[in-house]
Order: structure tokens, then C-alpha cells, then sequence
């Protein structure tokens, strides 16, 4: 079986958990023998191509004149246009056509017709621009490869699923990682909530990180429940040369970390919070941040205002080994999610025998059976349970040695078996 699959990132360059996953996955379908061309909006030249074919958006040379151009300008874009837009061409294009025909001045069409979009594959101003030129982009890909079945990650690659299905008549699965409303709360961003629902309403199937996610989509979105299938994401081996990091051997600092976008959704001011009420009764507690986000500078300057700035540590964004070193330097590992569809770090940070407090408000909690779990908003309940791990060895020991065995069992070789028979029951339908 052939995969064409739309990702935004792919390690090593990531922000966050959705890359890591699409790593994990793209390696555990090749071990179960799907092919997987995965199309990225930009290439470094340093990703993993052993586990599926790259494609550079960036790279592909896309002619506007083609039919199926004109359709998925009339059927895909959001944004209310003039009617003297030319079908054809972009929005630049438009308005340097347009000059140039106030001033009388012949143009090429042909030249202006045949184009290669740049992408800068971030989260920049412009998105919204990228996603509807990565779409375009996605038509060409998907004339110029086989394939069984189309698979596009989040939001961001949902209208390019959508183009690819259109341009092929193969059939579309969407992976939902996080919803408007993880992200946003209930201050969602409209244009984003209707390309997520849009996505779901084309897609053949739909797959969830975990039951959390798949109500949402449910309840939230109004889609058919039959149409929704769970998978839970997994973790992948340690990396470490000698395996995991033995939870005994660490020194003697009580070092509780934070890692992740520091933004609503991942609940860092509840963080501080709990971190204030472990610093009362525990003056050799150190906590660390360790991320980036819109919500950094308020915590900066809510920590200094707590007079906790000397025993509270940024990092800003870690990855690689500096993710591994630091979660050999933890003694307690924190998620306080304020809505988590699923959550790759704490898997992480349990393979790394790292014992852990996540909030009940994720996805992981669900198959997480060594894991202390408490409510996001509750930072008395999550003040007493980092206390109790840093203060208690026999119970942090244990959660350590459990956790790391429940994170062994979470393979991505079982979530690629599952996700491969989602692909065998839309190709059959």
C-alpha cells in the first residue's frame, strides 16, 4: 500500500509533538509495508528519509491554467475576493498583473501561470497564505505520484488533503492532533474552525489521538460518530546509549519540569501556581520551563513577581538531546494541560524514568495506568502530588520504574497496524 501524506513539520525541525508523531508514524507504517511519500511545505536537507519518501513543496512547479486550479479557487478559498480577481493567478500576481495593465504593459501569461511557491514552513503571519498555496501545490503532487489513499495531519494540511482528493479521486483520512478549541478554548478562531470542519465533512475517515478528542469532534464539529476512529499516539525508543535513564542514579537537586508551548492550552500559569505552594514548604525545589510562546513574558513577569525567580528556571525551546539531558536532570515531569488531545511528552519523560503528573483533561490519561493525575485547575492537588514524589523515594521509585513500562508498551508499530487497517477500510468502501 502507498501513502500521500501532508505534514507541516518533520524532525528535526519541529515545535512541538505533531512532528515527532508523524516521525514515529511514518516509521512504524514502513515496518508494517506502507510506502509513505511525505510532502512537508519546506526540506532542510537533514530529515530522516529512510522512513519515507520527501517531497519539498517548496521545490514543486505548479501551472495555474489547469482546470482543477480554477476549482479549487472557487471552492477552497475563505477569503471574500473581487469580482475582477483573475482565476489563475495568485494574489500577487494579481495585483503585479494589474499594474502592469494600468500602465499598458504587455505581459507574459504563460510566465505568470507557471509558478513555484516559497514556503517558509513556520507559523508566521502569512499562514493563512502558505495553507492556501500549499493546497495548490498539493494538486500537482498528487498527479505526479502513486498512490492508495491520502492522509493529511491538522488543520494546516486539511485543505491540500482536500485538493489531493479532488485532483485523484483517492480517498482522504484526516488525523486530528488538536482542535480550535484545545488551542483557543471557547475564543475560537472562526476561519481556522471552518477549515478543520470543512476537512472532516470531505474526509472518508477520521482519526483521533484519543476518545477526548474524538467527543470533541463529535459534539463540537457535528460529525457522524461511525465516521470517527480512535488511534493513540505512542513514543519512540530511548535514545540514550545505555537505555533510559535510571531514575536512582540522579543527584541530589529536586528539579520539577515543564515542557512545551507556552501557551493557554498547555496550562502554564497553573505551573507557577502549583510551583509556588511546593516552594512554601520546600526551599531545595527547583522548577523549570522549558518551551516557548505568546504567553512567556505574563509568566516571566509572574514568577518575578512571586520572588521565585531564583529557583525557577527558562529554557526556552529545547529538542533533540537537549530534550533527553533535561529530562535526565527531572525528578518530576508536569503536564498540566488545559485541554490535551493526547500528549507525547509525558510518554517521553516516563521513558526516561521520570515519574509524572498530568492533568485528567488529555488524551494520554486515558491508557496512562502509573501516571498521578489531576484536574488543570486544581494546583492544590497538583502542588501536593509533585510534593509527594519529590519527598517520598518508595513512591517516586515506583512510578518511575511502572511509568517506564507502561511507556515501553505504547509502540508505534501497534498505532501503524490500526492506522493501516483505517487506510484498508476507506480503499474498500
Amino acid at each position: 500500500m502507498k501513502v500521500l501524506m501532508f505534514g507541516w513539520e518533520f524532525p528535526p525541525h519541529i515545535t512541538g509533538g505533531l512532528g515527532t508523531a508523524c516521525y514515529g508514524m511514518c516509521k512504524g507504517l514502513l515496518a508494517q509495508n506502507v510506502e509513505v511519500v511525505f510532502v512537508v511545505p519546506k526540506l532542510h536537507g537533514d530529515e530522516d528519509a529512510r522512513v519515507a519518501r520527501m517531497v519539498d513543496a517548496s521545490a514543486i512547479e505548479v501551472d495555474l491554467r489547469q482546470p482543477l486550479y480554477k476549482e479549487l479557487f472557487e471552492n477552497l478559498t475563505y477569503v471574500e475576493i473581487g469580482a475582477n480577481l483573475i482565476p489563475y493567478v495568485g494574489m500577487d500576481q494579481y495585483f503585479s498583473l494589474q499594474e502592469m495593465q494600468r500602465r499598458g504593459s504587455a505581459f507574459d501569461a504563460e510566465a505568470y501561470s507557471r509558478r513555484r511557491y516559497s514556503f517558509s514552513g513556520a507559523y508566521r503571519a502569512n499562514l493563512m497564505e502558505e495553507v492556501e498555496n500549499y493546497a495548490m501545490v498539493a494538486v500537482k503532487v498528487a498527479s505526479s505520484y502513486d498512490f492508495d489513499v491520502i492522509h493529511a495531519h491538522d488543520w494546516l494540511t486539511y485543505k491540500a488533503g482536500i485538493a489531493a482528493k479532488r485532483a485523484s479521486g483517492k480517498p482522504l483520512v484526516i488525523h486530528v492532533h488538536a482542535t480550535e478549541y484545545d488551542r483557543s478554548g471557547e475564543n475560537v478562531n472562526t476561519v481556522v474552525y471552518g477549515i478543520e470542519r470543512e476537512g472532516m465533512l470531505q474526509a472518508d475517515r477520521i482519526i483521533t489521538v484519543s476518545n477526548y478528542t474524538r467527543e470533541i469532534v463529535i459534539k463540537r464539529y457535528g460529525i457522524d460518530p461511525a465516521k470517527v476512529v480512535t488511534v493513540y499516539n505512542a513514543v519512540e525508543p530511548g535514545k540514550t546509549p545505555n537505555g533510559p535513564v535510571d531514575f536512582r542514579a540522579r543527584d541530589s537537586r529536586k528539579i520539577v519540569t515543564f515542557l512545551g508551548r507556552i501557551t493557554y492550552q498547555k496550562g502554564p500559569g497553573y505551573f507557577v501556581e502549583a510551583a509556588r505552594l511546593v516552594m512554601e514548604k520546600d526551599k531545595d525545589a527547583e522548577f523549570v520551563m522549558a518551551g516557548s510562546g505568546d504567553m512567556l513574558h505574563g509568566i516571566v513577569r509572574r514568577v518575578a513577581s512571586l520572588g521565585m525567580g531564583n529557583r525557577f528556571h527558562f529554557t526556552g525551546f529545547l529538542k533533540g538531546a537537549d530534550v533527553d539531558r533535561m529530562y535526565g536532570m527531572s525528578s518530576v515531569y508536569v503536564m498540566p494541560s488545559v485541554s490535551e488531545p493526547f500528549g507525547i511528552s509525558p510518554l517521553e519523560a516516563m521513558r526516561s524514568s521520570v515519574p509524572v503528573v498530568i492533568s485528567k483533561q488529555s488524551g494520554v490519561s486515558e491508557i496512562l495506568h502509573h501516571a498521578l493525575k489531576v484536574d488543570f485547575w486544581d494546583v492544590d492537588a497538583m502542588a501536593d502530588a509533585i510534593y509527594g514524589l519529590l519527598h517520598y523515594p518508595a513512591l517516586s521509585r515506583t512510578f518511575a520504574r511502572m511509568g517506564a513500562a507502561d511507556a515501553e508498551q505504547l509502540k508505534w508499530s501497534s498505532a501503524a497496524e490500526k492506522i493501516k487497517q483505517v487506510y484498508y477500510s476507506v480503499c474498500q468502501a
